[in-house]
């Protein structure tokens, strides 16, 4: 049987786990990268991922040391204003539209969007120049033993690996959690998200457009024009029965239903791509380390798709892990080092995922009483200009210091 000494092993090859190879590798690191399953890379393949995600300004400087940001800023979609719409009444009108705007803080958006399959093509493209990466697609993790020196980890095409760090990025039913007896918290909605790209007549202006009624959140996230015509990525958060009816509706009457829910902001909404449909639940893992592991991303938690917070998340502990490896390259993985990325992301990660849960059950609500109560709470909220300032800085996530 092979084995094998590196520095990192990172199991789980979604995009958090590839920007994590991608980061430690630039910073000089050796890393070995698995994922029971390649990357699906193309936008028309089978399992090609149609859902995009923000990457807010703490991310940017995060990929643009990792090298990954050079080759996706061509392909970005700018986000300058996040605009909320309540359309709870009892038409599906706007009511209420609450605009934040990236100008009051910076000369910078807010984000950029991007597709997750292209996230994916442009850093495994990177992780193919860094001879300090060994991706091993298609390779899981089978086995993990931990030691006071090294994580001991049998991989699915026989190696034996010792890493004096296991970085466990493996997603919500993580093998690496359970292998180190790390518990779970679970919550779950009875709700879906479909995610779809639809283009529109009007521009959309760099505006992210998220419209409240019931049932969840109906967000428009800007999209680079497609084919002359100006595009958007869509997430529609519903209860499951009607969400998987909504996913199965012909293509004529499904453009209409969406266009009725976005209350025609952007015009009549063409359907661009498949139907994609995702569970909602929130998880937190009741700790983010364990003996020379730590964990990241989806398997440390998992939060609905509201206000670009899921990848944006991941990426705050991929800084918070590399900083801490940067400042002492000798002990990573240590009891020390672990204990210091735990202080660092373990109580913000439960105050942002208990805020989401609040935000997606105030979207969820369908009672008019209620409706209008979420409307006043937007008004009030948005009216005092350094109240609005400190909720978009918060929103960007950066991750605090330690």
């Amino acid at each position: 049987m092979a084995r094998i000494e590196t520095d990192i092993l990172i199991s789980g090859g979604g995009i958090a786990g590839l920007a994590a190879a991608a980061a430690f590798g630039t910073a000089g690191f050796s890393v070995i990268l698995t994922d029971p399953a390649p990357p699906v890379t193309v936008a028309d393949a089978d399992g090609t991922d149609l859902r995009t995600t923000a990457l807010l300004q703490p991310a940017r400087d995060l990929l643009i040391e990792a090298g990954i940001w050079q080759r996706i800023d061509p392909f970005a979609a700018p986000l300058r204003v996040m605009r909320i719409v309540d359309a709870g009444g009892a038409t599906i009108t706007p009511r209420l539209t609450r605009d934040f705007n990236a100008d009051e803080l910076s000369n910078q958006p807010f984000g950029w969007n991007f597709p997750n399959w292209l996230l994916r093509r442009e850093i495994v493209a990177r992780l193919a120049d860094l001879g300090s990466v060994d991706f091993r697609p298609g390779t899981a993790t089978l086995r993990v033993q931990t030691r006071d020196s090294a994580a001991l980890v049998g991989l699915s095409d026989g190696t034996q690996v010792s890493a004096r760090l296991l970085i466990g990025a493996d997603g919500r039913d993580s093998a690496v959690r359970r292998a180190l007896g790390i518990g779970v918290k679970t919550l779950r909605y009875g709700q879906k998200a479909l995610a779809f790209a639809v283009s529109h007549p009007i521009p959309h202006e760099n505006v992210s457009t998220e419209i409240h009624r019931s049932g969840g959140p109906f967000t428009l996230v800007p999209l680079p024009d497609h084919q002359g015509r100006p595009s958007s990525a869509v997430v529609w958060m519903e209860r499951g029965p009607i969400a998987l009816r909504l996913a199965t509706l012909p293509v004529p009457e499904f453009e209409a239903a969406m266009s009725e829910r976005s209350c025609h902001l952007l015009g009549p909404l063409t359907l661009l791509t498949r139907r994609s449909v995702w569970p909602m639940i929130t998880q937190v893992a009741d700790a983010m380390t364990g003996e020379r592991s730590a964990l990241m991303a989806e398997a440390a938690h998992v939060i609905p798709p509201i206000g670009a917070q899921g990848l944006n998340m991941s990426l705050a502990d991929l800084r918070a892990l590399l900083d801490l490896a940067r400042a002492r390259p000798g002990d990573i993985g240590s009891p020390s080092m672990l204990a210091a990325y735990a202080r660092r992301r373990h109580a913000e990660v439960v105050a942002r995922v208990m805020g989401v849960d609040l935000l997606n059950r105030a979207s969820m609500v369908s009672a008019p009483f209620l409706r209008d109560l979420r409307k006043t709470a937007l008004s009030a909220l948005y009216a005092p200009a350094p109240v609005r300032r400190m909720m978009m800085r918060a929103g960007l996530g950066a991750a605090p210091a330690d």
